[in-house]
């Protein structure tokens, strides 16, 4: 964001996904209160499996399955597919 803080979207990509984009307004929250939340999104509130929803490795020979289920609208995340 070197350009600034400005962000020109449409939340249309996102509706048309599910995805619910949710927060809250924190800069008026005291720094400790901030970091104390940021450290239990890290740790205890952190969700179960979190990194394999987000990302996975497969190797070339692997990705049959990986392509069928992203042809059945089954894929979750991003899969990063070794040569």
């Amino acid at each position: 964001m070197t350009a600034g803080a400005k962000l020109d979207t449409t939340v249309l990509p996102f509706i048309l996904r599910g995805v619910a984009l949710l927060g809250i307004e924190s800069v008026e929250a005291p720094v400790e209160l901030r970091r104390a939340v940021w450290q239990r999104l890290a740790t205890d509130w952190r969700p179960a499996g979190l990194e394999d929803a987000i990302a996975r490795e497969v190797a070339l020979d692997g990705i049959e399955p990986v392509l069928d289920a992203l042809l059945a609208g089954e894929a979750v995340g991003r899969t990063v597919v070794t040569l």
